[in-house]
C-alpha cells in the first residue's frame, strides 16, 4: 500500500514537474518568437529610413538623352509628334510647316 502510494505521489510530482517545464518552455518559445520579430520590424524600419536618406543621383552628362513622354500638335495641320527621348527635360518644341509646334501634354 505504501508503495502504490509513493508511485502516485511519484507520478504527481512528475506530471506537475512535466506541466511547469512545459509552461515554461512555452514562455521562452514566445519570447523567442518576440524577439525575431522585433528583429525583423527593426531591420525593415532602419532599411526603409536609409533609402529615405539616399541623396538623389547626379543628373546625366549635358550630351546623354533621356527619357520622356511629350506630345505635341501642329497648330497649321494638325500633324502630332510623340517624343520619347531629349538632350534635356524640358526640350524646345519641334518645327512644323515652318512653325512650332503646340505643346499638347504638360511636362511632368
Amino acid at each position: 500500500m505504501q508503495r502504490e502510494r509513493a508511485v502516485n505521489i511519484g507520478l504527481i510530482v512528475l506530471a506537475l514537474g512535466g506541466l511547469v517545464l512545459g509552461a515554461i518552455l512555452a514562455d521562452i518559445v514566445k519570447v523567442l518568437i518576440a524577439v525575431v520579430i522585433g528583429y525583423s520590424v527593426l531591420r525593415l524600419g532602419l532599411a526603409m529610413l536609409r533609402n529615405l536618406a539616399r541623396p538623389l543621383p547626379e543628373p546625366p552628362d549635358p550630351g546623354t538623352l533621356r527619357k520622356v513622354k511629350i506630345e505635341y500638335r501642329c497648330s497649321i495641320c494638325g500633324a502630332e509628334v510623340r517624343m520619347t527621348v531629349a538632350p534635356d527635360e524640358d526640350p524646345e518644341p519641334p518645327r512644323h510647316c515652318q512653325d512650332e509646334m503646340e505643346l499638347v501634354t504638360p511636362i511632368e
